[in-house]
């Protein structure tokens, strides 16, 4: 290989490294602190809601933090479809989505 080959080949993947997607780190300290809009549904141990269908409300302590976000993600897209939590999702930052999965992955409440 010559010596074009390989700066070619750093080259491409130096830049491969910069396109990769910035994923937060989740701050469990900082997430505790945004749990209030949280705990009015998934705080309460086996609270069903009414709205818009009644459906059992899932425990969010212990989740993957990786889940977590993801469907916080989906709902604040619309790919997940529930009122509250889309309404809820939109309102979040990626960070404190992150921070928030950082909680309650490590916790059981």
């Amino acid at each position: 290989m010559t010596l074009r080959t390989f700066t070619t080949a750093g080259l491409l993947t130096a830049l491969a490294a910069f396109a990769l997607p910035l994923h937060a780190e989740g701050d469990s300290a900082a997430g505790k602190g945004k749990t209030a809009m949280c705990a009015g549904c998934h705080g309460i141990p086996g609270f069903r809601t009414a709205y818009p269908e009644t459906y059992h409300v899932p425990k969010l302590g212990g989740q993957n933090a990786g889940y977590i976000v993801s469907a916080l993600k989906a709902y604040k897209s619309g790919d997940r479809a529930h009122p509250t939590m889309k309404a809820i999702a939109a309102s979040l930052s990626d960070q404190d989505m992150a921070d928030l999965a950082a909680y309650y992955a490590t916790t059981g409440k």
